[in-house]
């Protein structure tokens, strides 16, 4: 695996895990009783993003390590995936 496919892999694993994480404990301005004027009351009182980045980032490092295990042992390949005998 080249670094390009590497990094390639990590970033769309950090993307997929971070939108998995934003939703966790969420609290909307409604719920925390303080709407923001100019602002719906469903957006959130306190996003925490660089809390969540974080959590992404160490989530991110073992499932991309994982993966690139799984890809580069040969455990699962090209072949193992054509499921409609195309490329036999």
């Amino acid at each position: 695996m080249t670094i390009t496919a590497a990094l390639v892999l990590f970033s769309v694993t950090w993307f997929m895990v971070f939108f998995m994480v934003l939703p966790l404990r969420f609290t909307s301005q409604a719920q925390d009783g303080k709407i923001e004027p100019g602002t719906p009351a469903s957006a959130p009182a306190d996003a925490m993003v660089a809390k969540k980045a974080k959590i992404t980032t160490v989530i991110a490092i073992v499932v991309a390590g994982l993966l690139y295990g799984i890809i580069t042992s040969g455990w699962i390949t090209i072949a193992n995936m054509d499921v409609f005998g195309i490329m036999r």
